[in-house]
């Protein structure tokens, strides 16, 4: 929801037509862009980490060559969404998700305070990053991509990593590693352009459809809704009606691909919001870029979905969502 000082555009009735051809025009040269991002990115995203871990995450993830921050971050994500009380049924403990025979082999003291703490993400973080990077020499001899193989041995152990010489064919393995490194590319800082979504023209002309229409805090258009949304309920519908299954929250929704700059940004990319901008957990408002420093957002109750400005002091960052990024997000965290 925006604060009361983001205020509707106004004289729509020109300036709507303008950014409705800056959505066409724009787009047309996204759509010719070819040759996107490449490269092993070892630099965290803006905020995609919260900032008392950003440090924490930066350094131990260049503990091996397995690893790298992003990737870190992807499996800390993945695991308890930063939240370092965590604790699942299975009896896995902390921001990092040890259960205890695991912790009690892996875990280390990070901090240097003489305890090894399973809740205390200064030791879990290392201790998380510690285990990756044992897991990586346990495999080192397979055939194949080492942090794959890594990735493969966290999830299957690493005797059927090397009983198969590289990433066992268990399909929860496979889809395992896909995931998490899918997932690592959205607490990536790009280190080159980022290719536009296909999906990105059909979710603007979803969203352009649904202008007028009343906010709805908790909304997600359907009927007995009145066809209503809030912020995040629009977005989630926009892409899910060209395929792509978004979670139904702002802040997991920036998770969902790769974090274009604010001068690289294409119609269809995610733009969010936040009171602070160190911390992407704290995200509490999201809109669809259409070009020309516009977005289709849903703002606040007693709005309608409308376009609006994002050059605002509360902007965090934009997020280019791919299918693949998508699927990665856990269902729960």
């Amino acid at each position: 929801m925006r604060k009361a000082w983001i205020v509707a555009v106004a004289a729509l009735g020109a300036g709507l037509s303008f950014v409705m051809l800056l959505v066409v025009g724009v787009y047309v040269v996204a759509g010719n862009l070819v040759n996107g991002a490449g490269g092993g990115p070892v630099a965290l995203a803006k905020g995609s980490v919260p900032a008392a871990y950003d440090k924490l995450v930066q350094r131990w993830g260049n503990l091996c060559d397995a690893i790298n921050p992003a990737l870190l971050a992807a499996q800390l994500y993945q695991e308890s969404g930063f939240n370092p009380k965590a604790q699942s049924p299975a009896a896995a403990q902390g921001i990092a998700q040890f259960i205890p025979g695991t912790w009690a082999i892996h875990g280390i003291d990070g901090d240097g305070d003489g305890d090894r703490d399973v809740w205390d993400p200064k030791d879990a973080i290392p201790s998380a990053a510690s285990y990756d990077c044992s897991l990586a020499g346990y495999v080192k001899t397979a055939s194949g991509d080492p942090t794959e193989n890594m990735l493969a041995a966290y999830n299957a152990g690493p005797d059927a990593v090397n009983r198969y010489d590289g990433v066992p064919p268990y399909e929860e393995t496979q889809n395992y590693v896909k995931r998490i490194t899918a997932l690592a590319e959205s607490f990536a800082a790009p280190v080159a352009r980022v290719d536009p979504s296909e999906q990105a023209a059909a979710a603007i002309s979803y969203a352009q459809k649904k202008l007028g229409t009343p906010y709805l805090w908790g909304g997600n258009g359907t009927a007995d809704q009145g066809g209503r949304f809030d912020c995040s309920g629009l977005t989630k519908a926009a892409y899910e009606s060209v395929g792509i299954e978004l979670p139904r929250v702002a802040n997991d929704q920036y998770n969902a691909g790769p974090h274009p700059e604010r001068d690289e940004l294409m119609p269809g990319d995610l733009v969010f919001f936040s009171d602070d901008l160190t911390n992407s957990r704290a995200i509490r408002h999201v809109g669809i870029y259409v070009g020309g420093g516009y977005m289709i957002n849903a703002p606040r109750p007693g709005a309608v979905i409308r376009f609006d400005p994002i050059d605002t002091p509360d902007y965090f960052g934009a997020t280019r969502v791919t299918e693949d990024g998508a699927k990665a997000l856990p269902t729960s965290i």
